[in-house]
């Protein structure tokens, strides 16, 4: 590829060791990154390369990913846009796949699996376990908790207000993380 040819792609996470160390992956495997770590700093970077494709981080604090989806498609339609997250769920993955983004993936995802994303996008475009059951309780109550949280930019006293209960009973309910359910059937 030569220098003019090479093909943009625009890297968004707020982490910026993840960043970095997900852009260095993709200039070894022949690309032209462009880093970004929020939402203003990501459209002003785009306007500026003009990236083929993106790779943005579904929380970050201010303006969250999916608000950066769709400006990103937007200020180019054609832009190819993969979500990455690491609070999952099946409400936020088919939001961005609304907004245009061509796949969803959670973290961790290898860079070879990003890459991936971007041609698989006329086959699967959710990268999630199908269900065969309906979900346990306690694993909708988690989800439920995850997006208002998100809904929230992570702002816990707020959360908690919307939710209805006292700031503590959420904290101990994240802390305790994800449910985890035996997978014999």
């Amino acid at each position: 590829m030569g220098a003019e040819t090479r093909e943009y792609v625009l890297v968004v996470d707020d982490d910026k060791p993840f960043c970095g160390a997900l852009a260095g992956s993709f200039r070894r495997r022949g690309f032209a990154v462009v880093i970004a770590h929020g939402y203003d700093e990501a459209l002003s970077e785009a306007r500026a390369w003009n990236p083929a494709r993106a790779v943005v981080d579904m929380r970050m604090p201010g303006r969250n990913g999916l608000e950066l989806v769709a400006a990103l498609k937007q200020l180019d339609p054609e832009i190819e846009i993969v979500v990455l997250t690491g609070y999952g769920s099946i409400a936020s993955a088919v939001e961005a796949i609304k907004l245009g983004a061509v796949h969803y993936l959670t973290k961790p995802a290898e860079p070879d699996e990003i890459l991936a994303a971007f041609s698989r996008k006329q086959a699967s475009l959710i990268d999630l376990p199908a269900p065969t059951a309906a979900k346990p309780l306690d694993e909708l109550e988690w989800e439920h908790l995850q997006k208002v949280l998100t809904d929230c930019q992570g702002n816990i006293s707020e959360a908690a207000r919307r939710l209805g209960m006292h700031r503590r009973s959420l904290q101990r309910k994240l802390a305790r993380g994800r449910p985890q359910h035996d997978a014999a059937v």
